[in-house]
């Protein structure tokens, strides 16, 4: 069974069993001590996926400019991967963000090697920054109008 709740400090842990667990390929070691940051003080909403028991995802979004917000350290665990609960995250995340009807649309930021995921969830990719979140792994700007 899937669920979704809030996020809370005790989840940190887990939540950063998750960022390890998809280091590399999806994130660079040096993001860690950004990541753990935000979770000690999460702007906006931040959200935990629940799947069989345990925490098997986590994402959030925040108020960004030009009236839209951008999503914050969505991820799920490797163990899932190709299982549906990246599009489950996401959904919930846009369904969110549209009942609050106070943004225009979406961005996220996000690598190369996800940008066909958000491609398919419907994000318009707008500029690719080389070497954006850390060297060799480049930063895909992408947005979508909710």
């Amino acid at each position: 069974m899937t669920k979704f709740r809030a996020y809370e400090l005790a989840d940190a842990a887990a939540c950063l069993a998750l960022f390890d667990a998809n280091t590399p390929p999806y994130f660079d070691p040096s993001e860690r001590p950004l990541f753990e940051a935000f979770l000690a003080n999460p702007e906006g909403r931040y959200f935990v996926l629940e799947h069989d028991g345990g925490v098997a995802g986590c994402g959030g979004y925040r108020p960004f400019e030009n009236g839209q917000a951008v999503f914050t350290w969505g991820m799920v665990s490797p163990d899932y991967h190709g299982a549906g609960l990246g599009r489950k995250l996401t959904e919930y995340r846009l369904d969110a963000i549209a009942a609050e009807g106070r943004y225009t649309g979406v961005r996220v930021h996000t690598s190369p090697m996800i940008e066909p995921f958000f491609n398919h969830m419907g994000f318009a990719s707008l500029r690719t920054r080389k070497d954006g979140f850390a060297l060799g792994m480049d930063k895909v700007y992408m947005e979508k109008t909710v």
